[in-house]
């Protein structure tokens, strides 16, 4: 158990501060309305990931108990989505534009937009079905606490990232600006990561 939330734990960091669209939304909120807004809208999008991880929880649970094949062809198809993502990232322009203009909202608002933002997006539940069956410890106990537990954690560090990253949106900004190659860098983490998920999706059960 330690060694998959360890494991799991590393992958979120990384991803969360991955260049993406949601904390690019986050930076360019801050940057031109004010940190609370940028954590305003941070709090929006991790509590929509608990209808995310709850579908997830109770789906892919009912799955793991009645077709043993049908989840490990469920792994198979996470193993792909995000070689798929990584790739996407590799034809990716590495540039970063912080120069968008964010409306001006109430915190109220932004908080909706964010949950909003965060469950008419289909391709967070893939993800989420990607990513988090890899991390589970024992597939023979009560799956629905384990993918609960990663899911809670997935939303604990994200938001701690994104906060970090609202809280310090003038300086991470002038630093991308002035560090052209960091976007290249993160761009290439990124890829990593997905690439590294997805072969330890692949990897044979010890």
């Amino acid at each position: 158990m330690i060694e998959a939330l360890y494991l799991f734990s590393l992958a979120t960091v990384a991803l969360a501060i991955s260049p993406g669209p949601d904390n690019i939304y986050v930076l360019t909120q801050s940057l031109t309305n004010g940190a609370k807004s940028g954590i305003a809208t941070t709090a929006g999008l991790i509590s929509g990931c608990i209808v995310h991880t709850t579908l997830l929880a109770f789906g892919v649970s009912v799955i793991i108990t009645t077709s043993p094949i049908l989840f490990y062809t469920i792994k198979i198809f996470g193993a792909c989505y995000l070689l798929y993502l990584g790739w996407k990232v590799y034809r990716s322009d590495h540039r970063l534009a912080l120069d968008a203009k964010a409306p001006k909202k109430t915190y109220r608002e932004l908080f909706i937009q964010g949950v909003i933002m965060n469950l008419v997006n289909p391709k967070v539940l893939i993800f989420f079905l990607a990513f988090f069956p890899a991390f589970l410890w024992d597939e023979s106990g009560n799956t629905v606490i384990q993918f609960y537990i990663l899911g809670l954690t997935f939303m604990f560090i994200s938001f701690l990232v994104f906060s970090s990253i609202a809280l310090l949106a003038g300086g991470i900004s002038s630093y991308l600006l002035t560090h052209k190659n960091t976007g290249f860098v993160l761009k290439w983490l990124q890829i990593l990561v997905f690439t590294g998920i997805a072969v330890y999706i692949l990897l044979p059960e010890k």
